[in-house]
């Protein structure tokens, strides 16, 4: 039997990824000589929100970028956009290349954001029925232990998700770590909303429909 073809993958991307996320110390020395590109200082939760989407926002796309499947050879693509009262995570979520992801991360908080005395997060949000994740970070590496939550969505209804720190699973690359030291609430390096293919440990998300998606977030609180 014929294998697939494989769709060509967008090299330039991946580097642009790699870029925005300073992966790579030469290029984010360059970027910070040049063009000053440093990240916002992290948000500073007002009345329990951390971000507030339903205001215009001019830093969104400096603190906010797609990572997708291309950092593992996929080709699926996404955005964070603001519109209507709201940022928008859309895009196209592709299986093809052996992938299945899509989503957008923080760069790195500098210095951490500080979220102790908070049982969680929260997350205001509609959906188009499928099951999303959300992932908090507390290290400073690009490819370290995430925390991890999955949450289903309504098709087209506002929702209020609520998500406490000391459920979220510990996870690398989709597996869990039975061993992982308990989230440093007092050190939040970054978040990230994801759309994938896949659950935990191989498991298939059973919510999860490839082609195109969409997510408006209107704020991103804590509880």
């Amino acid at each position: 039997m014929a294998q697939p073809e494989r769709k060509s993958w967008d090299v330039g991307r991946f580097l642009q990824t790699l870029s925005f996320f300073e992966t790579i110390p030469v290029v984010s020395w360059l970027q910070h000589m040049v063009f000053g590109s440093s990240p916002p200082p992290p948000p500073q939760p007002q009345a329990g929100l951390i971000f507030d989407f339903s205001q215009p926002s001019s830093t969104l796309n400096q603190v906010w970028g797609a990572l997708d499947d291309v950092v593992m050879g996929g080709v699926s693509a996404s955005s964070f956009q603001m519109q209507d009262s709201a940022a928008l995570f859309t895009g196209n979520v592709s299986t093809e290349n052996s992938g299945g992801f899509a989503s957008v991360r923080t760069r790195n908080f500098d210095p951490p954001l500080n979220l102790t005395g908070h049982t969680g997060i929260e997350l205001r949000l509609k959906g188009d029925g499928q099951r999303y994740k959300f992932l908090v970070r507390d290290e400073d590496s690009w490819d370290s232990l995430a925390y991890t939550y999955s949450f289903d969505t309504v098709p087209n209804q506002w929702i209020e998700v609520r998500i406490p720190f000391n459920l979220m699973a510990p996870v690398f690359r989709a597996k869990t770590v039975a061993d992982a030291k308990a989230l440093n609430t007092a050190r939040i390096r970054s978040l990230q909303l994801m759309l994938s293919k896949f659950e935990y440990n191989g498991a298939l998300n059973p919510n999860f429909q490839p082609g195109e998606f969409r997510l408006l977030v209107r704020a991103i609180a804590v509880y």
